[in-house]
């Protein structure tokens, strides 16, 4: 009798020997989850404020005219492809900002749903 309650405090010792590692390793998975998704908020603001910078130059237009207005002596074709190159890039960072969104909903769905605040996939 003795003999099977020491048996069964080794089986228990053990057990609780390998969850201390499991919690362990989890712990540790959680922290680069956090640090992950700390640097995909930063990366989301960087995206953000790019977006934002860009939305400026397409409200003032080109060479930062308020309203559109087009200096003389500014060629009409260049103000095509500058308004262009700006159209590709703000879809370009848009694409971006949601895959960041998408990336960082992903990692709040794995380490329990801790938020940051930010609104997912939308600047400020």
């Amino acid at each position: 009798s003795s003999r099977q309650a020491l048996e069964q405090a080794r089986a228990a010792a053990e057990e609780l020997e390998d969850l201390k590692a499991v919690a362990k390793g989890l712990e540790e998975e959680n922290g680069e989850l956090r640090r992950q998704a700390r640097h995909m908020e930063k990366e989301q603001r960087s995206l953000c404020l790019r977006a934002e910078g860009l939305q400026e130059e397409v409200r003032l237009g080109p060479r930062g005219c308020p309203g559109g207005a087009v200096p003389r002596r500014t060629p009409a074709p260049l103000c095509h492809e500058q308004n262009q190159r700006l159209l590709v890039e703000g879809q370009g960072l848009r694409e971006q900002i949601q895959a960041q969104a998408a990336r960082v909903a992903d990692l709040e769905v794995s380490a329990g749903g801790g938020h940051s605040g930010l609104p997912v996939g939308q600047c400020r």
